[in-house]
């Protein structure tokens, strides 16, 4: 994430907290807003590209110093000005290395523009200075817990994305229809008690187990 940079803290499994500067907005209902989505640092990305242009770099800088200290110019760069001052404009080659440029800019465009971090939803605030997020794997682990709970459930299946919440259960006695009233009212209280900014929307489906018990 960019935004912690070390003030960050986890509080409990599943869950980051950052302090961040007081949000300006505030919610409908006099609440705190700021409900935005986390962002990553990009560290990888912007390692690996920082390494490809110092060794580049360098690379140019000591063939340099070398012609200047009345050195021949290596092999390398010599072969590398002859292809361009030669091959023309649309050359299959020119166009490849044209396109793959391209490509690693809008890539690295799309990195500085998206927040990333997916599977961390955002939490509500309760407090002006700090801001916490909910991981997507601890959010179905709740509600997976939560529906186990509820008679006449055998086996729970979860994914939380960040607008959904989908429940598919298998229940082994009891009317489907009595064990779907209870799921519904047991994940609807469980999906509030998330504390997420955004609540995602349950889609729940209950049926019998298939053949072989599954």
């Amino acid at each position: 994430m960019s935004e912690p940079q070390g003030t960050g803290a986890t509080s409990a499994p599943g869950t980051v907290m950052e302090q961040s500067p007081p949000p300006v907005e505030q919610g409908a209902a006099g609440g705190t807003g700021g409900h935005r989505r986390f962002w990553s640092a990009r560290r990888v990305p912007a390692a690996l590209l920082a390494l490809v242009i110092l060794v580049i770099a360098g690379a140019f800088l000591y063939d340099i110093a070398a012609v200047r200290a009345d050195r021949n110019a290596m092999q390398w760069r010599r072969e590398l000005a002859r292809q361009l001052a030669e091959r023309p404009l649309d050359d299959t080659w020119v166009l490849t290395g044209a396109g793959l440029a391209t490509a690693l800019g809008l890539w690295l465009l799309l990195l500085a523009l998206t927040p990333g971090l997916r599977s961390l939803l955002p939490m509500r605030r309760t407090h002006p200075d700090v801001r916490a997020g909910l991981h997507r794997d601890a959010a179905a682990m709740v509600l997976r817990d939560r529906a186990m709970e509820v008679a006449g459930v055998r086996t729970v299946r979860v994914r939380v994305t960040r607008s959904r919440a989908d429940v598919r259960a298998v229940s082994h006695f009891r009317e489907l229809d009595d064990v779907q009233a209870d799921l519904d009212a047991v994940l609807d209280d469980a999906v509030r008690g998330l504390g997420l900014a955004r609540p995602p929307t349950l889609s729940l489906r209950v049926r019998r187990p298939g053949r072989k018990g599954r």
